[in-house]
């Protein structure tokens, strides 16, 4: 047992060494950013099949970048998560088609505006009865979290009777849509454009309302050399026709390039298509979340194995100890611990936590509270006469505990860590609400390009279930040999 357990510990810390750290070692010349980005808004900012960040923000980025002299971490998250990341320091800027408002500026300092657009309502295409936005009231409508369409579509709420639905992502939005859950969506107008060029099955129906200019974004007071330069870059690449090139290769030159794109989207969209293309993509989104699962399990394992002998202690305040982490982190949404440990701590300490470290720390509470749970209860299965016996025998409390209760209630909550480790499995999914490209965070990348939500999510389900069904197979084989 012993050996078991080191062999795990042994093995997570190997994980954590070798692989926990994202960032490069950079050149100490030049200053290093860490910018956040929404690469689900195409034709701004996506994702290659082949792992690479494109479109209008990722190259006017990049551009800029080479032309100041910074490096910088590119961290893709949902709009909604990329603000608060900023606001709490974990990034140093954002640039993800971000509007200007006089609302956003008391948060945060803009850039000079790089991009003019305006907000447009988009219904799918089979609906005849929605035509204008006259033909919405009363209905349910779509808006992305956080964003000027959802400001605009709240603008409207009252006078048209709307009840409005938000979505953390657009691929989402859309699809919602498209199933008739709500009749329309609130986007941005080139990227609506992009969508419905793609393939997606909506029609816009209204013109382009509250035009407004998109701005690379700083936390208020923070990061002002940051902001100087990406303003002498912009200027820099509108001066010798740089920025004008870059966009017209997304948009063309009087809007969105439909030929070039349609051509663009001609890819094999088969499964075997999909996969083949996003290989890479796949393989480093699931080694992430088989990364995530095997150092969350075996450190929530030791730390839920602490509560639970605590648990069980002979003093008052010691079980009570134990109680209360137990009842605090188990009755916590993750979603929730995620967000105040990668976003809420940071804005109390000032303190940076990367994305990886916060995500394991995530797993260790949560899943860590049921595993001490489940394992004091096998500790109190035990009959209580064999620990009188034990003390009788003129054994301590402690030598009792480590030579007859610990070994029989370990091994009676076996089946109980099996399901607790495919259970830490899925819950990784979660963490992709802290930039963690994990497998399900993968899907939605690859969904952003190819809008083939139905082939990728089926696909990525599929390999859920192999894993699961390989890791059961593995932990009944550790059962047979622990018993």
């Amino acid at each position: 047992m012993r050996k078991w357990l080191l062999g795990l510990i042994i093995a997570a810390a190997a994980i954590v060494t070798g692989f926990g750290g994202f960032n490069s070692v950079q050149a100490a010349s030049k200053p290093h950013y860490t910018i956040t980005t929404d690469t689900t808004y195409p034709p701004f900012e996506f994702q290659t099949a082949n792992g690479q960040f494109k479109g209008i923000d990722m190259d006017l980025l990049k551009a800029i970048a080479k032309r100041e002299g910074f490096t910088y971490t590119l961290k893709p998250m949902s709009f909604n998560s990329g603000v608060q990341s900023v606001q709490a320091g974990q990034a140093d800027a954002i640039i993800a088609g971000m509007t200007i408002t006089d609302e956003r500026r008391q948060t945060f300092d803009f850039s000079d505006p790089y991009y003019k657009s305006g907000i447009v309502i988009a219904a799918n295409e089979k609906n005849k009865k929605v035509n204008s936005l006259a033909d919405l009231k009363g209905q349910k409508v779509a808006v992305k979290t956080g964003t000027a369409g959802a400001e605009y579509a709240m603008s409207l709420a009252k006078k048209y009777d709307l009840k409005i639905v938000s979505f953390n992502d657009s691929n989402t939005m859309y699809a919602d849509v498209m199933v008739g859950n709500e009749a329309a969506a609130f986007e941005d107008q080139p990227v609506m454009a992009y969508a419905i060029a793609q393939g997606t099955k909506m029609k816009i129906i209204s013109k382009p309302a509250q035009a407004g200019d998109y701005g690379f974004a700083v936390k208020k007071g923070a990061n002002a050399a940051l902001l100087d330069k990406f303003n002498q870059g912009y200027a820099s690449l509108v001066a010798d026709g740089t920025y004008d090139k870059i966009v017209q290769s997304y948009l063309g030159k009087h809007g969105y390039n439909y030929q070039k794109n349609a051509a663009a989207s001609a890819d094999n969209n088969s499964y075997l298509g999909i996969l083949k293309q996003n290989k890479d993509a796949i393989l480093t989104g699931l080694w992430m979340t088989i990364k995530l699962t095997v150092v969350g399990i075996v450190l929530a394992s030791i730390y839920g194995l602490i509560l639970a002998i605590l648990g069980v202690s002979p003093y008052a305040w010691v079980r009570a100890i134990s109680t209360f982490f137990i009842y605090v982190f188990r009755g916590m949404p993750m979603l929730v611990l995620a967000f105040f440990i990668y976003i809420g701590l940071p804005n109390l300490t000032g303190v940076k936590i990367p994305a990886f470290t916060a995500g394991v720390i995530t797993l260790i509470l949560n899943e860590g509270a049921y595993i001490g749970s489940f394992v004091k209860g096998g500790f109190l299965s035990v009959d209580g006469g064999q620990m009188e016996a034990a003390r009788s025998l003129g054994l301590p409390y402690g030598k009792a505990m480590r030579r007859i209760i610990m070994p029989q209630g370990i091994r009676l909550t076996v089946p109980s860590f099996i399901n607790q480790f495919i259970i830490t499995l899925k819950d990784t999914s979660i963490l992709s609400v802290i930039g963690l490209v994990e497998l399900t965070q993968t899907g939605t990348l690859i969904i952003a390009r190819n809008l083939q939500g139905f082939k990728v999510w089926l696909m990525i389900a599929g390999m859920y279930l192999i894993v699961i069904t390989l890791l059961t197979w593995v932990s009944n084989i550790v059962e047979k040999r622990i018993k």
